[in-house]
C-alpha cells in the first residue's frame, strides 16, 4: 500500500527503490574509488577527477535510497496511525 501511494503521490513515475539507489550508490562509490587510485598511480588526472565525480554521485545516490526509506516510514507511520483512530 505505501508503495502505490508513493506512486500515486509522485504522478505515476517508475521510481528505484531504495535498496536499488543505495546498491548502485554502492558501486559507484567502489568504482569511483579505483579510478581514482588507478588514475593516482599512474598520473592520469582526469581518470583521478572522473573517479571523484563517479564517488560523488554514488553518495548522493545512496542519500537517495536513506531519503526513499525515511519517506516510507512515514507513509507507514502514518498509515498506522490512520488504522488506530
Amino acid at each position: 500500500m505505501v508503495a502505490h501511494l508513493w506512486k500515486t503521490m509522485i504522478g505515476g513515475f517508475k521510481i528505484m527503490s531504495s535498496t536499488g539507489d543505495k546498491i548502485k550508490g554502492t558501486a559507484n562509490e567502489v568504482a569511483g574509488n579505483v579510478k581514482q587510485g588507478v588514475g593516482a598511480a599512474t598520473g592520469n588526472e582526469r581518470m583521478e577527477a572522473e573517479g571523484d565525480k563517479q564517488e560523488v554521485k554514488g553518495e548522493a545516490q545512496q542519500t537517495v535510497g536513506k531519503a526513499k526509506d525515511a519517506v516510507g516510514d512515514a507513509l507507514h507511520n502514518v498509515g498506522k496511525a490512520i488504522k488506530g483512530s
